[in-house]
């Protein structure tokens, strides 16, 4: 995305949808957007029609005459490709490209994205309006980039149409190559289901209890990752052909059963993320105590895993909610503010409002943009005028990297695993959780790192702590990258279950944890949920007593390991509960349970990774430190997340991009309150 994030400045720009509003609106419309500096809009994801109405039948009239407007005006455009919302002529004559539920019901046209990426019809007919598009539009000089699809798998991230089958079965004979390495691999001598050919073989289809041959699942979703990157690449191919040297090609959001790595390398120049914190605060969902609109930091830091300086396409501006659900409130004055600090904080140096004016009809009606329905200038189109000029006082910013001495290690085969494993999703879901609110709270910014069997294990060489709580499945070349970052000094802390699957998700047979012995030094010996009746069990690790929640593996070390922990309660007290080993010039411990707060504070003081701003700000927990650097100068994001004035203390004089005012001690900020410092 050179054209606007090209590590000179931090632009808006913002998602317009001229087909929804009158011809005679859109000269005002885009007047108005440039007085506010947005200078850059996205459009045409959802208007297939408009260019081919019919079969075969196109016209280009429209964007035409829309797009030499906004080259009169010099406003720049990211075209998107209109597949995520399959014109009707299409799904009545074609019907089979429609995606299905487990039980075969036809998920019928009428919302979007009811179409499946497997299907070669829709394939050959998104191909083709990709074509059309990129070859009549491609060289207009309003265009600077372009958009795959829309939120590919948001809508949902599971197909099971017939075509879905039938590609799956092409993907396993590419995947085991003969029917009988499935069979050993999916273990189908259980429950009698061997299969004598790939044609027997079906995506997941309804059962008695909704129980699936759990491996089966594992590669329906690396499946579905396939056929989603595939169908990106035909169309980046094609867009490729056409488009000018320097226009770009990126896609909007991150969902499940994606990996998007493959995606980067494959298909685009960049990723954009659709940032809305508000979902914190839809009404059907709220709880008192939760973290709301701060929890989207933990997206931001997802995003930041697969490319660290980022766009954001759609930046909540206006309430949510369809007419079916997700219904929110407006956001409160200084919140649209602080949600665009919030992704510039993280990385973003491009940021897209959503939307610029509010439908007055269909499902989205009540998902408001800057303007409401009237299109009257109001408080929201205001406050971002404001965030325009806060931005001309941050433009040095751009391109700054976003600082930290913490990660925690993902991957896509345990992230998958753990959506339909309920013992690895009890452990991911508490751990996750407390891992991300606890190191907010504590003012310890991280990464999140995706750890590949090709990994380069330097790149873990920058973090003196890392985290990868549950990592059921491994691998002997994901040990080995592990082994190198703790030989090189780093400290690795690893929790329960690790080690426990193979790349197939079969539980191994050898003593746990599997390929992570050698490297922990941890033998475990009995493992258990923790009782229901039994209430919080506890360690004591040198005096230091935490929590051990949800599953507990008792432990022993093996030589050149120790015991470090025990527990204290529970009819395993006095076994080992953590397993120190040294390695090179670091430390790996194993961990025989899972993290809440307690936990993830624990290990964070004994290994000294807690608060490394402390020198330099004192905070309270509602309020989100960030540091991003650039050429040797660290620039300090302070988010105040609450209702209410806060105040922080600066250790030394620092000064406040935003005001310009150098600032010193106490500082108050007010409710939804935003200081960006020049460290």
């Amino acid at each position: 995305m050179k054209k606007i994030m090209n590590g000179q400045g931090i632009t808006l720009g913002t998602c317009y949808y001229p087909e929804h509003w009158e011809k005679e609106d859109w000269a005002g419309d885009l007047d108005r957007m440039l007085a506010a500096g947005i200078k850059t809009i996205r459009i045409a994801e959802f208007a297939w029609s408009i260019v081919e109405p019919e079969e075969g039948v196109y016209t280009y009239e429209y964007w035409d005459e829309f797009l030499n407007l906004c080259s009169e005006k010099g406003m720049q455009v990211i075209f998107g490709t209109p597949t995520a919302t399959a014109p009707a002529w299409l799904t009545e004559k074609y019907p089979e490209v429609l995606n299905r539920l487990p039980d075969g019901t036809v998920i019928q046209h009428g919302e979007r994205q009811q179409t499946n990426f497997s299907s070669e019809i829709y394939r050959r007919f998104s191909e083709n309006i990709t074509d059309k598009l990129a070859a009549h539009y491609a060289q207009h000089p309003a265009i600077i980039g372009w958009q795959l699809d829309n939120e590919f798998n948001c809508g949902t991230s599971v197909f099971y149409a017939e075509s879905d089958t039938l590609r799956f079965r092409e993907f396993l004979k590419g995947e085991y190559g003969t029917i009988d390495a499935l069979n050993k691999a999916w273990g189908t001598v259980f429950w009698n289901q061997t299969y004598n050919s790939f044609e027997e073989i079906h995506v997941p289809r309804k059962t008695n209890g909704g129980a699936y041959n759990p491996h089966l699942v594992l590669d329906f979703r690396r499946y579905i990752s396939d056929t989603v990157c595939s169908f990106a690449a035909a169309q980046a191919r094609i867009i490729r052909k056409y488009k000018k040297p320097d226009d770009f090609i990126t896609t909007n959001g991150i969902f499940d059963n994606i990996d998007y790595r493959r995606m980067m390398n494959e298909s685009l120049d960049d990723i954009t993320f659709d940032s809305y914190p508000n979902f914190g605060y839809c009404l059907e969902s709220w709880k008192e105590g939760a973290f709301n609109d701060r929890g989207n930091s933990r997206t931001l830091t997802e995003v930041r895993a697969i490319e660290p300086v980022f766009g954001i396409m759609e930046q909540q501006s206006g309430a949510n909610g369809w007419n079916t659900g997700m219904e929110a409130p407006t956001p409160r004055p200084g919140q649209i503010t602080l949600w665009t600090m919030q992704s510039i904080a993280h990385g973003a140096d491009y940021i897209s409002y959503f939307r610029w004016r509010t439908c007055s009809f269909g499902t989205e009606m009540y998902w408001h943009g800057i303007l409401d329905y009237s299109g009257r200038e109001n408080r929201r189109y205001r406050e971002v005028k404001e965030v325009y000029k806060k931005l001309a006082n941050m433009q040095e910013i751009a391109g700054a990297t976003y600082q930290a001495e913490v990660a925690v290690i993902r991957d896509y085969d345990n992230d998958w695993d753990s959506r339909f494993d309920v013992w690895h999703k009890r452990l991911e879901n508490m751990s996750g959780t407390a891992l991300f609110e606890t190191l907010q709270k504590t003012h310890t910014p991280f990464d999140y790192y995706r750890l590949y069997d090709d990994s380069d294990a330097s790149d873990l060489f920058k973090y003196n702590v890392v985290f990868y709580p549950h990592p059921e499945i491994m691998t002997e070349a994901r040990s080995e990258i592990l082994k190198a970052y703790v030989e090189n000094g780093g400290t690795l802390i690893i929790g329960c279950r690790g080690g426990q699957k193979d790349i197939t998700g079969k539980c191994t047979k050898a003593l746990l944890p599997g390929p992570l012995k050698p490297l922990t030094g941890a033998d475990v010996t009995e493992y258990s949920y923790v009782a229901p009746d039994e209430g919080t069990v506890t360690v004591t690790w040198d005096g230091l007593r935490f929590d051990a929640p949800v599953f507990n593996e008792t432990l022993e070390a093996e030589e050149g390991a120790e015991v470090s922990a025990t527990y204290d309660n529970s009819y395993y007290a006095g076994e080992g509960a953590l397993v120190k080993k040294s390695v090179g010039a670091g430390t790996v411990y194993y961990f025989g349970a899972a993290f809440n707060e307690s936990t993830v504070r624990a290990f964070l003081e004994k290994t000294g990774a807690e608060a490394p701003l402390s020198a330099v700000i004192e905070a309270p927990e509602c309020v989100e430190l960030a540091v991003r650097e650039k050429d040797g100068k660290e620039y300090l994001f302070v988010l105040n997340f609450a209702a209410e004035e806060k105040d922080i203390v600066l250790k030394a004089p620092a000064k406040d991009l935003l005001s310009g005012e150098t600032e010193n001690g106490t500082v108050t900020l007010p409710a939804y309150g935003v200081r960006v410092y020049l460290l």
